[in-house]
């Protein structure tokens, strides 16, 4: 009876053990399939920046060809601004040109209005003469006031050649008359015409400068949007810099979690194991004992790890909380402290995701943690310097770096933010940390 009392005694504790085995081997399990999930998630989210990239370089691409082509036709304009300016400084020329010209026909018109004024002075007196003497009738007194043949020969002759003189000079007046409208007419032609064609060239010149203006404000705003695009492809790249660096340390966390679910899964056999050889002990001796201990120190300047899931990442005084500040929202904690070489520690275990300088963040650390099948993140940012490098394994209390003023800062501090999940540029993850069991 008694060895019987013994084995069933040794048979319970081991079905236990092995129970409780099994149970730890199924929560382990559902805790590896959650980083898997959340592995698959940021591969996801990975591929989506990676497309957006992809996107903005087209965006770019876009943009430069149409810079291109505004480019051929601002050349276009420029010659054509250019051919226009050379025209009109012909025609200017041609202007200057035709008003000399101008200018000698009015000193020859001049003479011409003398000379037909004269004329005319002088066919009045000859009309008048003709009225007092009665025209043709004085030019038969003289011819038969010849008193021989070779008297009225001469006399014959002498009228014929005032009479023709008379026509010469009457030929002569309307010759230099038409001459004198014709000169005027081509003058003021010409002239309208170089007129009509400079107005018209100006005109032209002043569209073409108004379409170069266009062409001019059209480029700066393609150079502009270019820029705004190459600002968002460089975010889209640190973003997937991140996240990228986020999978790798899920990767890593994965394999711990499976060489701990092993490790645990060992433990847990030998436990009961052991637990199985203490009864079968106890049943033979009937007896038992045990007992522990366990101490942790940390360092004098670094805070004191706590328990709970996660710990004071620094000592300091608190400045400023999670929530809206400023017309923004600030989307961590804060904590200053004026002493030198305060050093920053991990909040709890896990993997660092990423350290790197960053513009706004200044130096900062990312990690990432796997806390009762949750995935955190955490940052710390502004430090002076960062004591650990992409992908490395940290423990809770571990030292990260310097608090500091780097990035956008406006003094010494440490920003500490916590994500429920990956950490993702709008901060959608974003949780108050003391909500969370971080101390103040």
């Amino acid at each position: 009876m008694r060895r019987s009392a013994m084995a069933l005694a040794a048979s319970i504790v081991v079905g236990i053990g092995s129970l409780f085995g099994g149970s730890i081997v199924h929560t382990e399990a559902s805790k590896l399939s959650n980083l898997e999930n959340e592995k698959t998630q940021i591969q996801k989210n990975r591929s989506e920046v990676d497309a957006n990239i992809s996107e903005a370089d087209e965006k770019i691409k876009k943009l430069q060809s149409e810079q291109q082509k505004v480019n051929a036709e601002i050349k276009k304009l420029d010659l054509a601004i250019s051919d226009t300016n050379k025209k009109i400084r012909e025609k200017t020329q041609d202007i200057n040109e035709t008003q000399k010209e101008i200018k000698k026909l009015q000193g020859e018109i001049k003479v011409l209005e003398e000379r037909i004024a004269k004329r005319n002075e002088l066919l009045k007196d000859r009309a008048r003469t003709f009225q007092e003497n009665g025209g043709m009738v004085s030019y038969m007194d003289v011819l038969m006031g010849a008193t021989s043949f070779s008297d009225f020969v001469d006399r014959a002759t002498a009228v014929a050649t005032i009479m023709e003189a008379d026509k010469d000079i009457l030929e002569q007046h309307k010759a230099d008359i038409e001459e004198l409208e014709q000169k005027k007419q081509k003058v003021e032609s010409d002239l309208a015409k170089l007129q009509q064609m400079l107005a018209e060239l100006e005109t032209m010149n002043k569209q073409l400068s108004s379409q170069r203006a266009a062409k001019d404000k059209l480029m700066k705003e393609l150079v502009k949007q270019e820029e705004e695009e190459h600002d968002h492809k460089m975010e889209l790249q640190e973003k997937n810099k991140i996240l990228k660096a986020q999978e790798a340390a899920m990767a890593k966390a994965i394999q711990l979690e499976k060489e701990r679910i092993a490790k645990e899964a060992e433990r847990a056999r030998r436990e009961a194991e052991a637990r199985a050889a203490a009864a079968r002990a106890a049943a033979a001796k009937k007896s038992s004992g045990g007992g522990g201990s366990h101490q942790s120190s940390a360092q004098a300047e670094a805070p004191p790890v706590t328990s709970g899931n996660f710990m004071k990442p620094t000592n300091g005084i608190y400045t400023s909380g999670f929530g809206a500040r400023w017309g923004t929202f600030h989307y961590g904690v804060d904590w200053a402290n004026r002493a030198s070489n305060v050093p920053v520690v991990a909040a709890a275990s896990g993997v660092v995701i990423k350290s790197y300088y960053s513009p706004s963040y200044g130096n900062v650390v990312f990690v990432a943690h796997y806390i009762d099948g949750q995935t955190y993140t955490s940052v710390y940012a502004h430090l002076d310097m960062r004591a650990v490098g992409d992908g490395a394994v940290v423990s809770k209390g571990q030292f990260l770096g310097y608090m500091g003023n780097t990035g956008h800062s406006t003094g010494k501090h440490l920003h500490f933010e916590l994500h429920k999940g990956e950490w993702n540029d709008s901060k959608s993850n974003a949780v108050n940390p003391f909500a969370y069991g971080v101390p103040r």
